[in-house]
């Protein structure tokens, strides 16, 4: 076996990766993926993971066919990615299925003697950043008995960010994607889910590469290295829990306050990206309509007309459940087909 520097320009990465060191590259957020064709019979990865909680998985997208590997929770794994008796062509796209429930540092890929590299796939000229929570990431979404229903007990191994309505989008319209989703994530902080009874929100990591509050001090991400031609802002939520205040309480002070947070989140985007369309969204999840009434309210304050918000045909009424797999494709078929009427109609 021969060891492949992972610097390699034949090595495409796409996603809001760590590559301080960039023969180490480190996979925090899902639908992370590194994507290379070679010639040869055999290819193995070694990827170093930091658990934080639930069982750990990686994917793989290897001659179209989908696999996957449980990580140890520490330490290395030797991923086989390929091992075939003869020489062949191979086409391997490496991604991350899961949020900052772990994070994976690629450490080494190794081909068999002889094997060769050939020229990168191409990379999709359109771009998409997504923020949002574990609908964004794909949570659950392989549970395909459960279409509809409340979530079975998991540990994991049903999340999947390649069948996540987000990327599924990015397919469609044939767009790299920036896919900046964590499961259970609130806009402000102290509501939601993640990390709770101390809970972060989005407005503490959305310019952030790492976060998790166990790494330590968190590490700034580098806007100029991906300017996206639209931006998917999917949250409000996890926003209800502890209370539902905006069901509760539309004209109360914390109602007020989320809406203004919102808006201040909307506008640090537009700065950032000051070309780019943002769309805001809620999902087919079950929620409350104030939530989506409030995002309309914030959308018609800003008037700009690059900002605009999409209800889906069945929004906050299609799962009590997270989305599986034909959710997230229906939510996907007519999330692209509004990016095409506006993002990208000529």
């Amino acid at each position: 076996m021969a060891e492949i520097d992972l610097d390699r320009e034949e090595l495409i990465y796409s996603g809001r990766i760590d590559k301080r060191n960039a023969k180490r590259p480190e996979f925090i957020f899902p639908a992370s993926y590194l994507h290379f064709r070679f010639r040869g019979c055999r290819a193995v990865l070694t990827v170093e993971n930091k658990n934080f909680y639930w069982d750990n998985y990686a994917g793989a997208l290897v001659d179209g066919v989908q696999k996957k590997w449980l990580l140890n929770h520490t330490d290395q794994t030797e991923i086989i990615l390929v091992d075939d008796p003869q020489d062949g062509e191979h086409e391997i796209l490496f991604f991350k299925r899961q949020d900052s429930c772990h994070e994976m540092t690629l450490c080494s890929l190794s081909l068999s003697e002889g094997a060769s590299l050939l020229p990168p796939p191409p990379i999709p000229e359109r771009r998409i950043e997504v923020y949002g929570d574990s609908v964004s990431a794909g949570e659950v979404s392989e549970a395909l008995p459960y279409i509809g229903k409340e979530d079975p007990p998991h540990n994991g191994e049903y999340s999947n960010s390649w069948y996540s309505y987000a990327w599924l989008t990015a397919r469609r319209l044939n767009a790299q994607l920036h896919n900046i989703a964590q499961g259970g994530i609130a806009l402000m902080n102290n509501t939601g889910w993640f990390h709770k009874p101390h809970a972060i929100g989005m407005e503490s990591i959305w310019d952030k590469v790492h976060y998790a509050p166990e790494e330590g001090f968190p590490t700034s991400w580098d806007f100029k290295q991906y300017i996206p031609d639209a931006v998917i802002v999917a949250l409000g939520q996890n926003d209800s829990h502890p209370y539902d205040f905006m069901k509760e309480e539309p004209s109360g002070t914390k109602a007020a306050r989320w809406r203004e947070c919102y808006k201040e989140f909307l506008v640090k985007l537009r700065c950032q990206y000051p070309e780019a369309h943002v769309i805001c969204c809620t999902t087919l999840l079950n929620h409350d309509k104030s939530w989506d009434e409030s995002i309309e309210q914030v959308c018609h304050e800003l008037s700009d007309k690059k900002i605009s918000h999409y209800l889906f045909r069945r929004n906050g009424q299609g799962t009590p459940g997270h989305l599986r797999i034909p959710e997230a494709e229906e939510m996907a078929e007519e999330l692209a087909a509004y990016m095409e009427q506006t993002v990208y109609l000529k």
